[in-house]
C-alpha cells in the first residue's frame, strides 16, 4: 500500500492530514521558529540550523520570518539569500541553484487543490516541483506557482505571479508574468 508521503512525492493526490506528514510539518515549524528566533547569530550557527531543516544546503542566509511546510523537500545551492517574510510551501521539491536571491515576502508554492468544490472539501492536495536555476533574482512579493521552472540568470520583478516557466536571462513582470525583455548574460 502506498503511503501518503509516497503519493505526495509521486505527484499524486494525497491527504495532508496523514499522521506522518503532520509530524514532518510540526518538526519543520519548530525548526523555522528556531531559525526565526536566532537573531544575528554567527553564520556557522545559522548553517547548522539550516542543515537540520532543509534536505540539502550549500550555504544560505535567511532573514526572519521564514516559513516552510516540510523543509526536507527544499534543496538550496551556494550563497542563497532570502529576505524577510518568505514562505516556501514544499510538499514537492523546491530546488534552488547557486547565487539565488529572494526579496521580502516571496512565496513559492508547490501545492494545489482540486478545482471541484466537492473534491476540495475532502482536503486532498497535489504537489508539483519548482526549480530555480543559478543566479536568479526574485523581487519582493513575487509568487511562484506549482510546477514552474525558472531559467538561469532570470529576474522576476516585484509583485509578479509566475504561473509558467521562465526562460533563462529574461526579465518577467506582471500578473500573470509576461516577458519584458531579454537580459545580458
Amino acid at each position: 500500500m502506498t503511503s501518503e508521503r509516497e503519493k505526495m512525492a509521486q505527484q499524486q493526490w494525497f491527504d495532508p492530514r496523514d499522521r506522518e506528514l503532520a509530524e514532518l510539518r510540526r518538526r519543520a515549524k519548530q525548526l523555522c521558529r528556531q531559525l526565526n528566533d536566532q537573531g544575528p547569530e554567527p553564520f556557522k550557527a545559522h548553517q547548522q540550523l539550516a542543515r537540520q531543516l532543509f534536505g540539502k544546503v550549500g550555504s544560505c542566509y535567511i532573514e526572519p520570518d521564514f516559513w516552510c511546510d516540510y523543509g526536507v523537500n527544499i534543496e538550496l545551492g551556494q550563497r542563497f539569500y532570502a529576505n524577510h517574510h518568505c514562505v516556501l510551501l514544499d510538499a514537492a521539491t523546491i530546488r534552488i541553484g547557486d547565487d539565488v536571491m529572494l526579496g521580502p515576502a516571496v512565496q513559492i508554492y508547490t501545492v494545489s487543490h482540486p478545482l471541484a468544490a466537492s473534491e476540495r472539501v475532502t482536503g486532498i492536495e497535489q504537489a508539483l516541483p519548482v526549480q530555480i536555476a543559478d543566479r536568479v533574482w526574485i523581487g519582493g512579493g513575487a509568487v511562484i506557482l506549482p510546477g514552474v521552472c525558472i531559467g538561469e540568470g532570470a529576474v522576476i520583478a516585484a509583485g509578479t505571479v509566475v504561473n509558467r516557466d521562465v526562460a533563462p536571462y529574461t526579465l518577467v513582470a506582471g500578473q500573470p508574468a509576461r516577458l519584458i525583455k531579454e537580459l545580458p548574460r
